[in-house]
């Protein structure tokens, strides 16, 4: 099921979580809070939409981690009912598409449901105080089609790194629903 993202809710505070990535280790969201922010990205490795911005997300934040602002992934999948998705499958497609930032697994689903995630990909892109800048797309460009793109994404978060706000007008992302358990 093909949904959008609801708008950005500024201001609103990041739930802190623990998480472990496919090999157990715990990353802990306020570990990685900032002075440049936080971006918080629900994908998953199966979703259509995920796949096609792999790489743009893979290079995107390779810059922004480049820059001093931290990147968590989290998949909230029920893999149990999408094996494409589970634990052995998120190392490889973090490998497969050189992921530089944790790939966490949400075992019980209570981050994506403390966050309101709706889909994959949802980004949330959050201040060093962790309240919510930006929750929008990663660009423009259309499936398939990165060509002549507005990486929204990367420049929302370095206005966010450089002032502490997001941009005012944001565009939701689309993706696939997330799977419930």
């Amino acid at each position: 099921m093909l949904l959008d993202t609801p708008l950005c809710n500024f201001g609103w505070q990041a739930p802190d979580f623990t998480l472990k990535d496919p090999d157990g280790a715990p990353y802990r969201l306020a570990d990685h809070l900032g002075g440049k922010g936080l971006l918080v990205a629900f994908i998953c490795n199966h979703c259509p939409y995920v796949v096609a911005i792999a790489e743009r997300l893979a290079s995107d934040t390779a810059l922004l981690m480049d820059e001093g602002v931290n990147v968590l992934a989290v998949m909230s999948n029920d893999y149990r009912i999408v094996r494409a998705d589970s634990p052995p499958e998120m190392k490889k497609f973090a490998a497969h598409y050189g992921f530089a930032f944790p790939y966490l697994v949400d075992e019980d689903q209570s981050v994506g449901r403390a966050y309101g995630a709706v889909c994959t990909p949802d980004f949330f892109g959050f201040n060093g105080k962790g309240e919510l800048q930006y929750r929008g797309r990663l660009d423009d460009a259309k499936m398939g089609d990165p060509a002549g793109r507005s990486p929204e994404l990367l420049n929302a978060m370095r206005q966010v790194a450089e002032t502490g706000h997001g941009p005012q007008t944001q565009y939701p992302s689309m993706g696939c629903s997330i799977k419930w358990g």
